[in-house]
This record gives C-alpha cells, sequence and structure tokens, in this order.
C-alpha cells in the first residue's frame, strides 16, 4: 500500500523544536484508521535505516508510522537527554498526531530507548491500544542485576515484545519471567540469534533484512489483531 510521507516541526516542550516524519497510507482514513508512534534507539535517530525500515513496512501494511527525534538528536548531541526531556517530546508527539490524524487507534513503541520512553508514558496514564517494543532494553549491557521493570506493572495495555536471543540489553530469562507476573499478560515474539540491533550471525542462514522483514510482520499482525 503507498503511502505519503509528511514532515512535521513540532514543539516538544523543553527539548525545543524537533524533527518528526509521517508515513501516512493513501488510504488512511482520518478518525478510523491505526497509527503507531515509533521513539528512536539511543545511538541514532529517526532517520536511522532501521527506523527507516520499519516506518515504511508498517505503513505499507495500512498502518500509519510516525517517527521523531528525541530533543538530543535533533540538535546533534550523543548523549541523551534527561528522563523528563525525553518523555514530554515523545508525549508532544503523540499529542499532534492525536491532532493532525485522529487516529481510531493509536500504538506506541520504538527501538530500545524509544520503546521504554514509550512504556513511561503508558505506565503514567497516556492512552494507547497498545505497545510495540523492537529490543526493549531490560537492564543495561550485560546487567540484568540492573533491571529497568519497576514501571511495568503499572502499564494496562496489550504490550508485544520482540526480542532477540544475543540481546545483552535483555536477558532472556529475566524477561521472560518478568512478563510472566504482568497484567495482561504481554506477547513476546523471539528472534533466533538475534542481537539488540536484531542482526544475527551469518551461520544463521539469514540476512538482516529478512529478520527486519519478520519484525514488521510480526508487529503489524499484532497491532491487527487489537483493532
Amino acid at each position: 500500500m503507498a503511502a505519503r510521507p509528511r514532515h512535521w516541526k513540532i514543539d516538544a516542550g523543553p527539548g525545543g523544536p524537533i524533527s518528526a516524519r509521517a508515513s501516512v497510507p493513501e488510504d488512511f482514513e482520518l478518525g478510523r484508521g491505526p497509527a503507531i508512534v515509533l521513539g528512536h534507539g539511543a545511538g541514532s535517530d529517526h532517520l536511522h535505516p532501521f527506523m527507516v525500515a520499519l516506518q515504511t513496512g508498517i505503513a505499507a501494511e495500512g498502518i500509519a508510522a510516525i517517527t521523531f527525534n528525541f530533543p538530543y538528536r535533533e540538535q546533534g548531541r550523543n548523549a541523551p537527554d534527561r528522563t523528563p526531556v525525553l518523555e514530554a517530546a515523545f508525549e508532544r508527539v503523540v499529542e499532534t498526531v492525536r491532532e493532525r490524524l485522529s487516529p481510531g487507534a493509536l500504538f506506541l513503541g520504538g527501538k530500545s530507548l524509544g520503546g521504554r520512553m514509550a512504556s513511561h508514558l503508558a505506565a503514567k496514564g497516556v492512552e494507547c491500544r497498545g505497545l510495540v517494543f523492537f529490543g526493549y532494553p531490560l537492564h543495561p549491557p550485560n546487567r540484568p542485576d540492573k533491571a529497568r521493570t519497576a514501571h511495568l506493572p503499572d502499564i494496562r495495555c496489550p504490550m508485544l515484545f520482540l526480542a532477540g536471543t544475543r540481546d545483552s540489553l535483555s536477558d532472556l530469562s529475566l524477561l521472560r519471567g518478568t512478563l510472566q507476573g504482568l497484567r495482561p499478560r504481554p506477547t513476546l515474539h523471539v528472534i533466533e540469534g538475534a542481537d539488540h540491533s536484531f542482526k544475527v550471525l551469518k551461520r544463521s542462514g539469514r540476512t538482516h533484512e529478512e529478520v527486519v522483514s519478520e519484525l514488521i510482520s510480526v508487529a503489524c499482525a499484532w497491532m491487527k489483531s487489537k483493532l
């Protein structure tokens, strides 16, 4: 399905203006069509190839996909902003999407840091149909003893976790144990051999493009099941 890209400048509050890109299917119906807002990972921006691939693939499935820069990346900095600044920027993008597209169902999510900020908003009560995490950063690299899970029980919407078996930021046994205690029970989709960037070893016989295609297919099917 063809999608028409739109480029927005959004006032992100304390973080200043940020760039956003919306891929909107041509047959998207204001007030009825589904949409997802995706935040980028800590070391990238909203135009990173992985983010562009997700956005393009999701829009091709009939779901409007909106990406954006957190303020630190918009300003060319590498160190992420403080959490309140990140949350405020994400929430302002959500408000803008509601104002301009009026989606019938709005999902939130993202890659790593972006997904974690989406979970913060949902835990604070920002309304959404569900959360989609592409590599949720459950803990710092190789430090499962420093789990970032305290806010997850406060989330009341459905959640989809897409995780790799070689992800150094998300120990799979810890992730499974964490999800078992949440209600409603989240959905977990595991990519065998994938690291935090969803890169797989050559001996797997799969390409990165094939893995990304699987991520998009699983995410879109899950979102459509929640409509």
